[in-house]
């Protein structure tokens, strides 16, 4: 089995992408309430800055802040998958490995992330994020979106 190396940086700042298993589904947006209870759950008991986020039909991208001597996003996006599938009404793609292992089939097995190296690199990651739905076609304009942090990014500047 593959040992897929992470960068753990205590306090660091990271960008995520945590997509469904079935590519053509909706299950995020269409269970958004679900995902948002979980998702403050799980930062209740492990807290972080989230600087942005985007909830797209099959997939989730974010940039996190972790607190200081705390590296720990596995454990997160472990417990935020795990809640969402538990209380999820989606069925998901069950084959006989994931069934062994208890699974409801619908992320996929892991996430991918990306150390932000500097301020330039935190800008292009937060925009990446906002701009997503625009890049997939599914609004014009990244406010349009309503699952983006970009609302709360507009509240603060006026």
């Amino acid at each position: 089995m593959p040992r897929y190396r992470r960068l753990y940086v205590p306090g660091g700042k990271y960008f995520f992408t945590v997509t469904l298993a079935d590519r053509s589904a909706a299950t995020l947006t269409d269970e958004i309430d679900l995902l948002r209870s979980v998702y403050a759950s799980v930062v209740a008991q492990h807290p972080l800055h989230c600087d942005a986020m985007v909830v797209l039909p099959d997939h989730i991208h974010a940039v996190w802040t972790l607190p200081p001597e705390d590296a720990d996003f596995s454990t997160r996006w472990k417990k935020i998958k795990a809640l969402f599938s538990r209380h999820s009404e989606t069925t998901g793609c069950i084959n006989d490995s994931r069934r062994r292992k208890g699974e409801k089939g619908i992320w996929q097995r892991r996430f991918w992330e990306h150390a932000i190296r500097d301020d330039a690199d935190f800008v292009a990651h937060v925009n990446y994020c906002h701009f997503n739905p625009v890049k997939h076609g599914l609004v014009e304009r990244p406010e349009d979106w309503p699952y983006s942090t970009i609302h709360r990014d507009i509240r603060a500047a006026a």
